[in-house]
């Protein structure tokens, strides 16, 4: 069972680590790109800030975003901010969904996040732990995929395989770390056994992790049974 109070805690110290690092910044390097494709720093500390607030909307009961325009719309405004600005922003924002986090409430009721996904309200600390260990090694200053937790690695690695489950144009797969195992993509033929997959990816949770996500192509990963999938964007 997801324990949310455990997860708060790890968002919040997840927040002060990446909020120190980004403190070693300067204006000039906020508005370096980032390794997100067409972000830079800027971007991905903005959507920090604004994600914290949407995650305080799923949990309210509103809308996380009034719409795709307007949650791009307000990134973009927010992005050429100083450094300072940015910093602010972004601890702002993790103390209004840490504050919300401690009011008792039912956390196993459904909440709507985007696009139409639901969750259980007790999901939504994971999830925003997530966007803040990713988006600290998105910055691009120093903090990689090795770095994350054993625990957050395994998790997040569990929650992205189970979102591409099913997926039909992923194939099965197995994946492997040598020592914990996940299974994604399309159901098997029902001739081949439940327990088979056509496709076994073996590597470090990092590899993993960083293939799944979309933060490495997969190159340092080891394929048997065909190519390495191609996998949706997230």
């Amino acid at each position: 069972m997801t324990d949310h109070v455990r997860d708060l805690a790890s968002v919040r110290d997840a927040t002060e680590r990446l909020l120190t690092a980004a403190a070693k910044l300067d204006n000039a390097a906020v508005t370096e790109p980032s390794r997100l494709p067409g972000w830079s720093r800027g971007h991905v500390l903005a959507h920090l800030a604004r994600n914290a607030d949407a995650l305080v909307n799923v949990l309210e009961g509103r809308p996380m975003y009034v719409s795709a325009e307007a949650r791009d719309a307000d990134i973009e405004r927010d992005t050429p901010r100083p450094l300072a600005a940015q910093l602010a922003d972004v601890r702002d924002s993790a103390a209004r969904f840490q504050e919300l986090g401690d009011v008792p409430a039912d956390w196993s009721r459904t909440v709507e996040l985007r696009n139409g996904v639901t969750d259980s309200a007790s999901r939504v600390p994971f999830r925003r732990w997530a966007e803040v260990e990713l988006h600290h090694v998105d910055l691009g200053i120093g903090y990689e995929l090795e770095d994350l937790s054993a625990e957050f690695s395994e998790r997040e690695i569990d929650f992205l395989a189970d979102r591409f489950a099913g997926h039909p144009g992923v194939p099965p797969t197995r994946l492997t770390d040598g020592t914990r195992a996940w299974s994604t993509g399309r159901a098997p033929e029902a001739d081949r056994g439940a327990g088979d997959a056509l496709i076994t990816v073996t590597g470090s949770p990092a590899g993993l992790l960083g293939w799944l996500a979309g933060r490495r192509d997969g190159s340092g990963l080891t394929v048997e049974g065909g190519p390495l999938p191609s996998l949706p964007p997230l």
